[in-house]
């Protein structure tokens, strides 16, 4: 589905004169395979160079060096720019950037009726959309007046209108509360187990990745760890540390009381405290 080949990207910083005054080297010579249908977790501190990479995928940025090839689509090529945009669609962190419209179906209908999808099919692929992520009866509403979570539902409901192969969320629930940011976790797990979609999760939220196929760390514009999320947080607390991480809730809860292995989910607590009562 993705494919990084060797990718360098630098933020040049130029003075009044045009002159360079500064290169800051976000990506470093990176490379990195994700396949259809897998969910990765991006996690790094800031400055790692999630976000840079995040936007790569997306085409919103460009390689200095190397290759960033989507479902095929080298991101290089201009001509490549408007299919690889309606293949790998992108949810910000703030769902207030991405409404433009002034009810929710309105909203929903942008990105189809832009790439000129009929009438009838545009309408079908909206409400298709608005059930997915639960709003289809909020579809004639202001979005202004929906949560901070049903917001972030919109604004993916808008990419899935435009039949995506896979989806970047870049931080989407770090505006949202508990609930709003569970409410987006499940509706991407969703999107990937029920439709096959390609889910890349960046976030900072170590509980949000429990669930994924993989985790990439990200250190320096480079991969610093990547495994399953038993591997990366079965690491030790010294070396997820080194890399602004820390080992989710649940699992430190059960270091500290002394349950053996490394523990994701409150099912496998509940089964290992079970387990070692007896």
């Amino acid at each position: 589905m993705v494919r990084f080949e060797n990718v360098t990207f630098e933020y040049i910083r130029r003075d009044e004169e045009g002159n360079v005054d500064s290169i800051t080297t976000a990506l470093d010579e990176l490379s990195l395979h994700i396949k259809k249908g897998e969910f990765i977790a991006v996690l790094g501190s800031n400055g790692s160079g999630k976000s840079t990479f995040a936007r790569h995928i997306n085409a919103l940025l460009k390689p200095t060096e190397g290759k960033v090839v989507v479902a095929g689509y080298d991101t290089t090529d201009d001509d490549n720019i408007l299919e690889i945009r309606q293949r790998a669609g992108m949810v910000f962190q703030n769902p207030d950037n991405q409404i433009v419209a002034e009810t929710v179906e309105e909203d929903v209908a942008f990105g189809p009726e832009n790439m000129g999808i009929p009438t009838d099919e545009m309408q079908k692929r909206v409400d298709e959309a608005l059930k997915k992520v639960g709003l289809y009866k909020k579809k004639l509403e202001s979005p202004n007046r929906l949560s901070g979570g049903q917001k972030q539902r919109v604004a993916i409901a808008g990419i899935l209108a435009m039949k995506p192969d896979c989806i970047i969320f870049d931080e989407p629930t770090a505006m949202l509360d508990p609930g709003g940011r569970r409410m987006i976790v499940e509706t991407a797990h969703e999107l990937n187990k029920k439709d096959g979609i390609t889910i890349i999760l960046i976030t900072h939220n170590m509980e949000e990745t429990v669930g994924a196929d993989r985790i990439i760390v990200m250190e320096k514009g480079r991969i610093a760890l990547e495994g399953t999320p038993r591997q990366v947080f079965s690491k030790g607390e010294e070396t997820l540390k080194k890399y602004g991480m820390e080992v989710p809730v649940i699992t430190a809860l059960a270091q500290k009381i002394g349950l053996d292995g490394c523990i994701l989910t409150r099912e496998e607590f509940v089964d290992a405290y079970v387990k070692a009562l007896e």
